[in-house]
């Protein structure tokens, strides 16, 4: 029996009774029966066992018996600021693979050129969630609320700055000026890219402009370049 991972916020030791939806998930797809092992983290490095002690479909229940607190994986701080695609699936795809790769805050920002103004945080939020339940993560990264730009780069961030830009011009690579085990913060922008002041703005608050490579590449697959580039060179 492979040990999945459920999540529960606002879980401490002793009885705790799940929802609807969560107990249909538990006993009717992952087959849990009265006396089963369970195990839940609260998305802040916490991992629980339990024991099932209600096997009810709609109203299961269990007993937290055990506790253990992992540090995170990572001695690095990875923090992506990107503009909200138009088309929303793909904003969702590059939030949950960005969390299976490994990422610790993501900020939607409006840019100049966005296309896209509201998101649902509700959904994103339920995406996250099942992102670290399959990747059998404790930790849940930070969602904030969509930013505007020059909100974001006018607030403080200890560790690298940069932000990717399209221009031929700009040849730095991610890797040339990535650092080791550094909190690194990447502003990816939107289809229409960043705005010549939103540049100039970004490079005067400490920003340094960077190529993910020769491709033009969309708005969600640079931002999973750059979180993959980061995980991989910190390995």
């Amino acid at each position: 029996m492979g040990m999945d991972l459920n999540y529960f916020p606002d879980i401490q030791l002793g009885d705790i009774a799940f929802n609807r939806e969560e107990s249909k998930h538990i006993i009717r797809v992952l087959r849990r029966k009265k006396g089963d092992e369970i195990f839940l983290t609260n998305g802040k490095g916490n991992r629980f066992k339990g024991i099932i002690t209600n096997d009810n479909p709609t109203a299961c229940q269990a007993e937290i018996i055990e506790s253990n607190y992992i540090p995170k994986p990572r001695n690095f701080y990875l923090h992506i600021a990107i503009a909200p695609t138009k088309n929303m699936s793909r904003f969702e795809w590059f939030l949950e693979k960005a969390i299976e790769i490994g990422i610790d805050e993501i900020t939607p920002v409006k840019c100049d050129h966005s296309e896209r103004v509201t998101l649902k945080m509700d959904r994103l939020e339920k995406i996250m969630v099942s992102a670290i339940k399959q990747s059998q993560q404790l930790w849940l990264p930070k969602l904030n609320q969509l930013t505007p730009l020059h909100d974001l780069i006018a607030s403080e961030f200890k560790g690298l700055k940069c932000i990717a830009y399209v221009d031929p011009e700009n040849k730095t690579s991610l890797k040339s000026t990535f650092q080791h085990n550094h909190d690194t913060m990447i502003l990816i922008g939107p289809e229409g890219d960043f705005s010549e002041l939103e540049l100039q703005s970004s490079i005067f608050a400490g920003y340094t402009p960077i190529s993910l490579g020769e491709n033009r590449l969309r708005t969600e697959t640079a931002a999973i370049v750059a979180c993959h580039t980061i995980n991989l060179l910190n390995q």
